[in-house]
């Protein structure tokens, strides 16, 4: 069993017309190619057979999304999926002695280098065209759930919040799968 990553920032207002007059503590910004976000960071481990999420963390948005990998971990991958964010995941302490094989995508300069016709040009169009599973339950938590900001002030109403939408995500995907 293998297991995909992803983290997604999402933006929250940033007003302080509140009684202390300050931006929510649980919040932070980050910058997303030119532009800067405050809020949240949402990181998701899906299952790679079925496409259903089998973990979630909630982070501030300037958490990197190599921080939270092992809080997305089931224990028993065989495979981890994840794009350029996960970069280097495999040297860090905790996954020193996994068994895991990780497929992380190129760095899009690096990928940039890389001749059209060549076999990692092909390798990473593959690990790109597996990772695409993950975006999925986005499609539906996003579209079919409305789910296009931040509504509360603080990680934990919203982390409760996208908890739930994981799950009726999840009865959505499982219902699709037995079907067919």
């Amino acid at each position: 069993m293998n297991t995909l990553v992803w983290g997604w920032a999402d933006s929250y207002p940033s007003s302080t017309k509140n009684e202390k007059g300050e931006r929510d503590p649980g919040m932070h910004q980050a910058k997303k190619g030119n532009e800067w976000h405050f809020g949240m960071k949402l990181h998701v481990g899906v299952d790679d057979a079925l496409g259903l999420i089998h973990d979630i963390a909630t982070t501030p948005a300037n958490a990197h999304d190599i921080t939270q990998t092992e809080n997305l971990l089931h224990g028993e991958e065989k495979g981890l999926w994840g794009d350029a964010g996960y970069q280097g995941v495999h040297k860090r302490s905790e996954f020193s002695d996994s068994k895991i094989k990780w497929h992380i995508a190129l760095r899009p300069g690096k990928l940039r280098q890389l001749d059209e016709d060549s076999l990692e040009n092909r390798i990473e169009r593959v690990k790109a065209s597996v990772r695409a599973k993950v975006e999925h339950p986005f499609l539906i938590i996003k579209r079919t759930f409305g789910y296009n900001k931040v509504r509360y002030r603080g990680l934990a109403k919203n982390t409760n919040r996208l908890y739930v939408l994981a799950a009726f995500t999840n009865l959505l995907l499982a219902r699709k799968v037995t079907k067919s």
